[in-house]
């Protein structure tokens, strides 16, 4: 059974953007199946609004290529309601309201606001290291 993966923006931003960076694994690592990752329309957004920063230098067709190496791999779910666990950053909570309603595994975060809440959810909440160190390592 794939596991069900919530992935913040800034994850999903390095995989992308950085091939040989440190997280360029998850782009293979959800391709391959590895993982089921999962999407909001307001997480897909932000995803969408950040790769337009002009800081990226990212065309048009470069953000559309990009989009196409994580979108088709996702599922995409109806947030129905908020997760009972409150981020004091109310940026990060549509990252939480997703894993609550998308019945996710984990929530793979660097985000010092959510992994704080780790421990304090029905799913896991971890840095991108720990996870692959937890699964991948293991499997």
């Amino acid at each position: 059974m794939k596991r069900r993966i919530v992935f913040d923006t800034n994850t999903v931003l390095s995989a992308l953007l950085f091939t040989n960076g440190r997280l360029s694994w998850l782009r293979e690592h959800w391709r391959t199946g590895g993982c089921m990752p999962l999407l909001s329309r307001e997480t897909a957004g932000e995803l969408n609004r950040v790769l337009a920063y002009p800081k990226f230098h990212l065309s048009l067709a470069d953000r559309h290529e990009l989009l196409a190496d994580v979108l088709p791999f996702c599922e995409v779910i109806a947030v129905t309601r908020r997760c009972p666990t409150v981020c004091r950053d109310a940026k990060d909570q549509p990252f939480l309201d997703l894993a609550q309603c998308g019945n996710a595994d984990v929530l793979i975060s660097g985000d010092r606001d959510l992994l704080a809440l780790a421990g304090k959810t029905r799913f896991t909440i971890e840095t991108p290291e720990a996870y692959r160190n937890r699964v991948l390592r293991v499997s």
